[in-house]
């Protein structure tokens, strides 16, 4: 039997002396490692061995760590219309991220995804498409935009701007976010409108931002500065794995301790258990209630940071009274002054904490299926005083295994878990997301809240729940940018029969080329209950673009613009155009840009993707990665914002970025909530007396982002949560269902499990592990073909409106007949290993053949909006053998809690 197989490459060219080198960062992970592209004429010649004939000046071969060239490194591109060589490797002279040079194996990979006919990438979109005849056909922009631009109209004009949906990438360029949310939150301004791992506009962290705790205020060294780091929901290892090698390591070879709170057990955390490390192997969902038995056992021993608490805790009156603003139509508002959450300082919340049966140790750690000492232990290790009597310094980091299970009541417990052990902005005390994408979002426009529908108690309105309002009928056009929207969300199963049903169902599909004709259709379409598909990508991803998209836009990417973003630390770097866009390809701020023109709307005349990121600049102000100083200095020294970027090369700048005025120096910001910020780091920043200029000065410098500039301390109530926890829970044969990623692949696997061969051969298909007691009781052993499946998928059916305080409960929901059961299944290839917990199974993220969010809970949280994406049960059955199961050619069933250093 014939499987797919890889043939590698046994040679690369090396870069001649007289190549260009180029600055760019790696396009995948939240890390975003330095590497430098080094471009040269096809036909003038490769570098020799000798250091005097190459661009590296090393000879060859080189030794460890020293420049060298791997076979994927290296590509040909056409610049200037003509072909050229690249070698893109890391920057083994950058001082910041990557700091010796190293990469990931994703990272390492980059030469691969540029576009070249003679590889994988050959299926990039090259054209505009209409939809004819129920085939893609290629056409010309103007066709395709004047198409778009009269049924966009046409829709906000008959049915209103909330009929006109927006579903689009939150991390992808500055210039082209900012260009996005222009067009739509302030020009089409629909509150139809969110980002690719929310069903609506909200944050991902809620317990973060009413604490007041900025997402990524911490830099990448403070990762290693803790006597204690606790992390939970990921293994930086796998997901941020530069973060882990050359950061956190180092650290724990050196005796930082760890806590993991995680189901699995995967290599960075066997790494971590080998260095004294404490691995949390909870039952998925149950975070809340150990992180809330270990803030009671130090709280008990009298263990928390009286000293910090005093100084930096807000009582009730601080957190209620806002300074006069009153109760507002705001997120924070509406979700404190419920009192639910809210606290009169640590001493009420210690009271709380204490008086809920759920925080008890042996409760907690019996519900969540670990050893109740483990609890003790970790309380211990994050508070217990050293033997001097000093505090243990400790650091917390949270990332999406965490907050996507219970959203609101995790990450308010983990930050009152991170307030009493004083984990605030200090050197070694920290607290954070890790991250996933890299942080390439710039706000064009405000949230239209006071358009969307949805109310909740108090009369106050939620961000629209984009999945609900398309469930519902309600959106007749949907602008789908970069993301693969149905996939990506929980029930995607029934979501891409909705889409079926108001797209390839609806009777009315273009047969025409006539472009009036066409128009019609499509309008047609939008009156009689159905939805217009605009779709925008750089790929053709099913079902989206392949199977729903009427019109299909192609768009250019990294390498093929100049982009700014940053990374987890708030880093900003320039990431350069070094090759042609392939076809008739444009960055998405372009394409918005005609579009929105065509239209009507003015202030999108751009004449390069320069001009967006300097427009965006002063929208970025007072925020985390504030960019608008550089413009400044760049045009005091004559040059244009991304001139000035390009100075900075792979070491960039942490926002928000300060110019002082005096010494023309700009000063990134080693860390946000910094209150060991000395005034002469503040005079350096150019803010010694106070903001100058237009430098902008907020208080999450040096305090929290609430309005006295102290941490509120929440809350955290198991009850908000623990019906719908209770309901899902698995009966009979039922197991609990969660996803995640892993090293290997990266977003949905448009470029590792699509085109790049190794990627492919080893993992050809969907997986799942299971672990050996759950294996064998259902005959399933690692290489069979088995199908997940369920009856019981959870989904709103309808869009409501709240006016009790229970009526978002889940319990509520279902009495009142706002839920609907669903049946999914997926197939995959079972491997049987101890990494994951007795009684769940694990499975890919996002495999766009068999996306497994199919099987978890279409219902969002009650409180934050967003959806509990890693909460799903499922049975599991074998359906036969793989073919993989007695060949070694494709996929290891070996265990991936292998130890990284063995």
């Amino acid at each position: 039997m014939a499987t797919n197989y890889y043939l590698p490459e046994d040679h690369a060219p090396l870069p001649p002396k007289h190549a260009e080198v180029i600055t760019t960062a790696c396009d995948y992970c939240i890390v975003a490692c330095g590497y430098k592209v080094y471009r040269w004429p096809a036909a003038s010649g490769d570098g020799g061995p000798k250091a005097s004939e190459n661009a590296f000046g090393v000879d060859f071969p080189s030794h460890a760590l020293q420049s060298w060239v791997a076979p994927t490194q290296h590509n040909v591109v056409i610049h200037n219309g003509e072909p050229h060589k690249v070698v893109i490797v890391p920057d083994k002279d950058t001082k910041y991220v990557n700091t010796n040079g190293d990469s990931s194996m994703r990272g390492g990979l980059l030469a691969s995804k540029v576009y070249n006919p003679q590889t994988p990438t050959r299926d990039r979109l090259l054209n505009p498409m209409v939809r004819i005849g129920g085939t893609l056909q290629p056409v010309t922009w103007e066709f395709a935009l004047d198409i778009a631009a009269e049924v966009g109209n046409y829709v906000r004009e008959k049915h209103g701007d909330a009929a006109y949906g927006v579903k689009t990438y939150s991390y992808q360029y500055i210039e082209n976010t900012y260009a996005i949310t222009k067009y739509a939150m302030r020009h089409v301004n629909t509150p139809n409108f969110t980002f690719h791992d929310t069903p609506s506009d909200v944050t991902s962290t809620p317990g973060f931002r009413d604490a007041g705790f900025d997402n990524f205020g911490p830099s990448y060294d403070d990762w290693a500065g803790a006597d204690t780091l606790m992390i939970c929901g990921t293994d930086p290892y796998e997901t941020k794995t530069i973060l882990f090698t050359q950061h956190m390591m180092p650290a724990i070879r050196g005796g930082m301790k760890t806590i993991c709170l995680n189901p699995r057990e995967t290599a960075g955390i066997a790494f971590m258990k080998q260095h004294g490390g404490l691995h949390l192997d909870i039952l998925p969902g149950t975070d809340n209630l150990v992180v809330g038995a270990i803030a009671r056992v130090i709280m008990e021993n009298g263990w928390e940071d009286s000293d910090w608490i005093s100084q930096w805790v807000n009582s009730k009156w601080e957190s209620s009274s806002g300074f006069g603003q009153g109760t507002r139509n705001t997120p924070w508002q509406w979700r404190t002054t419920w009192g639910k959450f809210q606290t009169n300082g640590y001493e009420d919340y210690k009271k709380w904490n204490l008086g809920q049966d759920e925080f008890d140790p042996s409760y907690a750690a019996k519900v969540a299926d670990i050893d109740v000492d483990k609890i003790y232990q970790a309380a211990e290790m994050l508070a217990k005083p050293k033997a001097d009597g000093s505090r243990v310094k400790a650091s917390v980091a949270i990332e999406k295994g965490f907050y996507w299970s219970n959203n609101t009541g995790n990450t308010n417990a983990i930050s009152s878990l991170a307030t009493i052990v004083g984990a605030g902005g200090r050197p070694g005390q920290v607290v954070g997301r890790l991250g996933g994408h890299q942080r390439g979002g710039q706000k064009g426009g405000s949230y239209p809240r006071n358009k969307s529908p949805e109310k909740v108690p108090g009369r106050r309105r939620r961000s629209l729940d984009t999945d609900r309002w398309l469930y519902s009928g309600h959106t007749r056009m949907a602008h789908v940018i970069g993301t693969t929207w149905i996939q990506a969300m929980s029930g995607s199963q029934g979501l891409q029969r909705k889409f079926w049903e108001l797209v390839t169902a609806n009777p009315y599909q273009v047969r025409s080329y006539n472009k009036q004709e066409i128009i019609d259709t499509l309008k047609a379409r939008a009156d009689s209950g159905g939805m217009v598909v605009i779709n925008q990508d750089i790929y053709l991803r099913e079902p989206i673009g392949g199977h729903f998209a009427d019109i299909v836009f192609p768009a250019a990417t990294w390498g093929e613009e100049d982009f700014m973003r940053a990374n987890g630390e708030r880093r900003l770097r320039l990431y350069q155009k070094f090759y042609d866009a392939p076809g008739n390809a444009k960055p998405d701020w372009w394409i918005i840009a005609q579009l929105a023109k065509r239209m009507g709307f003015d202030g999108f005349d751009w004449k390069n993707s320069n001009d967006v990121a300097e427009e965006a600049s002063r929208f970025s102000r007072g925020s985390r990665k504030d960019f608008h100083m550089i413009k400044v200095a760049a045009h005091k020294e004559g040059k244009t914002l991304h001139q000035k970027m390009a100075e900075f090369g792979t070491d960039g700048i942490q926002g928000p970025v300060f110019y002082n005025y005096e010494s023309g120096e700009l000063v990134g910001t080693k860390r946000l909530h910094d209150t060991t910020l000395t005034d002469a780091e503040l005079e350096k920043k150019g803010l010694a007396n106070g903001p100058i200029g237009q430098n902008t000065l907020k208080k999450q410098l040096t305090h929290f982002n609430s309005q006295t500039g102290k941490v509120n301390i929440q809350k955290h109530p198991w009850s908000l949560f623990s019906d719908l926890w209770e309901w899902l829970k698995p009966t009979g044969d039922e197991l609990w269902f969660s996803n995640g990623r892993i090293n290997e692949i990266w977003q949905s696997g448009f470029d590792d499990i699509e085109r790049r061969p190794y990627t492919t051969q080893r993992w050809p298909e969907n997986w799942v592990e299971i672990h050996p007691d759950d294996a064998k009781a259902r005959g399933i052993e690692s290489g069979d073909q088995v199908m997940m499946y369920s009856n019981r998928v959870p989904g709103f059916k309808d869009t409501l409106i709240g006016v009790e305080g229970n009526n978002f409960q889940f319990a509520e929901l279902m009495k009142r007949g706002h839920i609907e059961l669903s049946k999914a299944a997926v197939t995959a290839v079972a491997i049987v290993t101890p990494v994951t917990k007795k009684g769940s199974l694990y499975a890919n993220m996002l495999d766009m053949r068999q996306p497994s969010n199919s099987l978890s809970a279409r219902v969002v949280d009650n409180i934050s909006g967003n959806y509990n994406y890693k909460m799903g049960v499922a049975q599991i059955k074998k359906i036969g053998e793989s073919k993989y199961k007695h060949e070694f050619r494709s996929f290891s069933f070996a265990p991936r809690n292998i130890n990284p250093t063995t």
